[in-house]
């Protein structure tokens, strides 16, 4: 049995066609080509998906919530990363749909964060940071340059609030991996990870910093707040 997440999952997957997979958080097993069907995975290799392109349109809706009058909206995200290509057209996409300019800032490897950040100046008023190992692993870079530049950022992760950023929104991520955790007592039980369908986020976490809102001069609105699932103060 192998239990991973995220972009190991491919890696797993292309190594052995025997061995179970469970993948606890994958952000688009279907669009990303893990499984041909979330109802019938078929193969070895089933889990739980994070949906991340499916809610990019309401982490962009969240931020122009929060951003009086935004107009330009910055997209992070790593295009050698199947699944952050399809989360940045949707969050593209819906912020396009709102009228918002769009900026592309594109991270394949660490090196490109504080340049990227360099070349934004002037060019955007909030930052949406799509879910990619990299940017996750330097997400405390990531904040620290977009609060220095006065941006207020939405990710998918609260590990991005909890170092400082502005807010977050997605699955509850503790909930997938011991959902996961049923996967794996089925199949050591007897069942085929293929006849196992996909399932999907059932628990989401709207997570705000009220720091990092009162360092950027942001007043969140009260019923906002109350919509919240987590407050950092």
């Amino acid at each position: 049995m192998i239990v991973t997440v995220g972009g190991a999952v491919l890696a797993a997957k292309q190594a052995t066609s025997a061995i179970p997979i469970v993948f606890a958080a994958a952000n688009d097993p279907l669009g990303s080509g893990l499984v041909p069907s979330l109802a019938r995975p078929g193969g070895n290799v089933t889990g739980l998906s994070s949906q991340a392109a499916d809610l990019a349109g309401k982490r962009v809706e969240l931020l122009r919530e929060v951003v009086p009058g935004l107009g330009r909206l910055a997209i992070m995200s790593n295009p050698g990363y199947p699944a952050a290509v399809l989360e940045m057209g949707e969050a593209e996409s819906a912020a396009r749909t709102l009228g918002l300019d769009v900026v592309r800032l594109e991270i394949t490897r660490a090196q490109d964060i504080a340049p990227a950040f360099e070349a934004l100046k002037g060019r955007a008023e909030a930052l949406y940071v799509a879910t990619d190992p990299i940017l996750n692993s330097y997400h405390v870079r990531i904040i620290t340059l977009a609060n220095l530049a006065r941006l207020p950022m939405i990710a998918t992760q609260r590990e991005f609030v909890e170092a400082g950023g502005l807010m977050s929104y997605g699955p509850n991520y503790p909930d997938l991996f011991r959902r996961a955790g049923d996967y794996v007592d089925k199949i050591l039980r007897g069942a085929k990870s293929g006849d196992l369908p996909v399932e999907q986020p059932t628990k989401f976490d709207l997570v705000i910093n009220l720091t990092a809102a009162k360092a950027l001069g942001l007043a969140i609105p009260e019923p906002f707040l109350l919509r919240a699932d987590e407050v950092i103060e």
